[in-house]
């Protein structure tokens, strides 16, 4: 196993001097605000949605293409991933405003927080890299090779290992968080992307975009169990390209989002059927579900919207406009 010098021995945190605006001030105290939080690509931005009428409340300027967001461990700031902005920028939930980043990040992709909050792991895809970012220190502590460009990234809730997807050769790999080793590598579909853990983490689903299913890893044993296809009508198998994926606190269902096929597949995890499948907008990229879970919010981006789906309906109830080439949304809530 190889295990790479770090890519940059220490990253720049940059603090940003913040004008006070009538935004900062009214949500000086604010926390579980309900707000939508969606990047968008091509706006260089990430904007933000009052969760009750879905207005926008806020452009948030970032780096050149985010992508990727999540909370941080006490849900004060989201970090964002800006790929052609080589950074993870920091937004501050109560300012909404950008207030840190960490640069001289080579083309940064999906991350994850350790369970403990102490290191940020983040796929690097032009370096086949898994790097290690000490949340303290901010620097990269580590780079570990694995297969070309990698994309998903997903801590295990014990903290011991780390798993990542390579989009080009068709694995997830196991990384060992104590000795930075890998461990396991498990061949899945084509182009596999996305995580979802079940509650009881003892299966691992991850979306292989180029072969239209999604993997199922027993994590006991690290090997694939089973494969859900997916063949929504009226499309070519090329055009179903399964991506963002999300699970139920309870552990019954998976949502996927289709990516080209522009639906949510609904999967009963127990019968490992899909049970329908909701039409949405454009290249459905992903989906995130609110905390009572009785909405899902599709990120479309090609249709530059979000669609938001009654999950006691399976019905979409609206169509939000957001910025161009939207990606991911996190709701604060």
């Amino acid at each position: 196993m190889n295990i790479l010098p770090p890519l940059k021995s220490t990253l720049k945190l940059t603090t940003l001097v913040v004008s006070v605006t009538l935004t900062s001030i009214s949500t000086a105290s604010a926390k579980d605000t309900g707000y939508i939080f969606v990047s968008s690509e091509k706006d260089n931005a990430v904007t933000v949605l009052d969760g009750k009428d879905y207005s926008v409340v806020k452009t948030i300027k970032t780096g050149d293409r985010p992508r990727h967001l999540a909370f941080n461990d006490d849900k004060t700031k989201i970090y964002a991933a800006c790929g052609d902005g080589e950074s993870l920028d920091i937004i501050d939930i109560s300012k909404l405003e950008v207030i840190d980043k960490l640069d001289d990040i080579d083309d940064p992709e999906a991350f994850d927080f350790s369970p403990d909050g102490k290191y940020i792991y983040i796929s690097l895809e032009d370096d086949g890299a898994l790097g290690v970012i000490d949340t303290e220190k901010k620097e990269m502590i580590q780079t570990i090779e694995v297969g070309e460009e990698p994309e998903g990234v997903m801590a295990s809730p014990d903290g011991k290992s780390v798993f990542v997807t390579s989009e080009v050769a068709n694995m997830v790999h196991i990384i060992d968080t104590t000795s930075w080793e890998l461990t396991a590598n498990i061949q899945v579909g084509k182009r596999p992307r996305r995580f979802a853990m079940t509650p009881d983490n003892k299966e691992l689903w991850v979306t292989s975009e180029l072969d239209s299913s999604t993997s199922i890893i027993d994590t006991a044993s690290n090997t694939v169990k089973e494969v859900v296809k997916f063949k929504p009508k009226g499309f070519r198998a090329e055009d179903v390209t399964p991506v963002g994926i999300t699970m139920t606190k309870d552990g019954k269902t998976a949502y996927v989002a289709m990516g080209k096929a522009n639906h949510v597949a609904v999967v009963d995890i127990a019968s490992r059927k899909v049970k329908d499948y909701i039409l949405v907008g454009e290249r459905a990229w992903n989906a995130e579900l609110n905390n009572d879970e009785s909405l899902l919010f599709v990120v479309n981006g090609l249709s530059d919207d979000v669609s938001v789906i009654d999950t006691k309906k399976g019905k979409v109830i609206k169509s939000v406009p957001v910025g161009r080439v939207p990606y991911m949304a996190l709701i604060d809530d």
